[in-house]
């Protein structure tokens, strides 16, 4: 918004006219009076607007005589309040015209804050640009809460059961593969090797804790897994003792 609109006021209350409320909610007079027409039992005056006639309106005139909000020739005037251009938004019932309510509560009726509403078409466009931006801000933000629910959620039954049979047929495919015939004892230390780093890779310490953002990385990795030669070193060692222990039973 722009500083150029003064904020009116009338009985110590900050006020717009229905000329105001149809150029800003993007509608006519008309409307704003068809409205008022048809829902009239829904407004309360000195609440909702004031009615000014006679007196009450040349003087009115005369505050506002240089700010052509008033007609000349009106022989009455709507004036609507905080809550009556609020009701006004429910009824009229479009985005741009919570969108512009929004601005006005914010901006226009806050006593805290010298306000203006946008008085030029490039001003108007402006601002609902500037809404729109914001819209996309909250949805955007709202699409990554879900998807960061979604991916943190655990994995599964049907997709923990898969990580875990991936895990035993790589250490059952190594171990063919290679033509080894192992222990418990050095086929422990695979699983071992195996588990380790599906852990280090998606930063768990148990497989329990896999989550479904983890998925792919933990198929990817047992997809390409090789014991490291810390193990193979260990598993060949056990094949040593193994073999010494034979020889000492015979």
């Amino acid at each position: 918004m722009n500083n150029s609109v003064p904020q009116i006021k009338f009985n110590n209350q900050l006020i717009l006219t229905t000329e105001q409320l149809a150029e800003f909610y993007g509608t006519t007079t008309n409307v704003i009076k068809k409205n008022f027409s048809n829902n009239h039992d829904k407004f309360i005056e000195g609440k909702h607007y004031f009615l000014l006639e006679g007196d009450h309106l040349k003087a009115f005139k005369k505050q506002v005589k240089n700010l052509h909000l008033v007609g000349k020739r009106s022989s009455h005037l709507h004036l609507w309040t905080k809550r009556g251009a609020s009701r006004h938004a429910k009824m009229l019932g479009t985005d741009r015209a919570w969108d512009v309510y929004d601005e006005l509560e914010e901006n226009y009726f806050n006593p805290q804050t010298q306000a203006f509403l946008p008085q030029t078409p490039e001003e108007k466009i402006t601002l609902l640009l500037q809404n729109a931006n914001e819209d996309n801000k909250r949805i955007k933000q709202i699409d990554n809460r879900v998807t960061d629910l979604e991916d943190n959620q655990n994995l599964a039954p049907g997709e923990y059961n898969y990580i875990s049979h991936r895990v035993r047929a790589a250490v059952n495919e190594y171990e063919a593969t290679h033509h080894l015939l192992l222990t418990q004892k050095q086929r422990s230390k695979l699983y071992k090797d195996i588990n380790t780093g599906l852990n280090q890779v998606t930063g768990i310490k148990t497989r329990t804790q896999l989550r479904k953002k983890d998925f792919d990385t933990a198929d990817e990795y047992i997809r390409n897994w090789q014991p490291s030669t810390a193990t193979l070193q260990i598993i060949k060692q056990l094949s040593g003792i193994a073999e010494g222990q034979m020889s000492l039973k015979n």
